[in-house]
This record gives structure tokens, sequence and C-alpha cells, in this order.
């Protein structure tokens, strides 16, 4: 009887993922922010009053972010840049990319693009979007 080898989705991926890493070492090539939607990684919720958005950008300048904020589609971009080192080396490992990235995601309401306020402390971009007045709930009294 043949034994029948089932591979779940999760390990799927995490096994492209990592084969993918291993093809760029192996090539020499280097991996940029350049794909969509995986990097900047970002934590998404809401408090009632407003959508709140933080993501870790580690090593990148607040002067090289780019936050573009519609109804309800928030729009990331920015540049890492190429850690300056001085002299011939050789990597053994090198994990930390550089380069351009961009991440847009459709907020779950409808916020009020023109009091989006953005700050950054130790790598962390907090974005604080309030919601638009239309997308609050409103408490409807029931009349007899």
């Amino acid at each position: 009887m043949l034994a029948r080898h089932t591979m779940n989705a999760p390990t799927m991926w995490s096994e492209l993922s990592r084969l993918s890493r291993e093809m760029d070492r192996f090539f020499g090539g280097e991996q940029a922010f350049s794909r969509t939607g995986v990097y900047p990684s970002l934590n998404l919720y809401d408090d009632g009053e407003s959508i709140v958005v933080r993501t870790e950008l580690p090593g990148v300048d607040p002067k090289d972010i780019d936050i573009h904020a519609t109804a309800n589609v928030l729009t990331i971009k920015g540049e890492r840049k190429r850690a300056n080192i001085e002299g011939k080396v050789s990597f053994h490992r090198q994990e930390r990319g550089h380069g351009s990235f961009s991440r847009s995601i459709t907020l779950p309401q409808e916020i009020d693009a023109n009091k989006v306020q953005a700050s950054y402390k130790l790598g962390v971009l907090e974005l604080v979007l309030p919601k638009a007045e239309a997308a609050k709930p409103r408490k409807i009294a029931v009349q007899s």
C-alpha cells in the first residue's frame, strides 16, 4: 500500500518561501522590499473612534516614508537605503533588505483622510485614521 503524503497550505507556502530564499542566495540575488503586500507587515485595529495601524519600519528614515489615505484605502511607500559598508566584504548572510517598498490595504471602514495622524518612534510607524462620521454607529431611538 502506498502512503499518501499531503502537505497543508501553510507548510507548502513556507517551503516555497524557503526555496525562494535559497535560490536568491545561490544566485547571489538581493531580496528587496518590492513584493507588495508582504512588507511592511502591520497590525490594524479599531478602537471605536478610529482605525489604528502600526507597522514596523526599522532602519527607514521618516523622510523616506510616503503615506496616502483615501476614504477606504491606505498606502504606505518608502525606501530603506543600503547600509554603507566600507571596504571589501563577503556576506555570509544577508536577510535585511534594502530598496523601495509599497503596501496598500483596503480599510474596513471609511475614514476622514483630512484628520489622519502619523507618528514614528523607535522604528514603528503609527497611524491614527479617524472614522468618517457616516461610518460611526449611531443609536437610534425607537418611537412608540
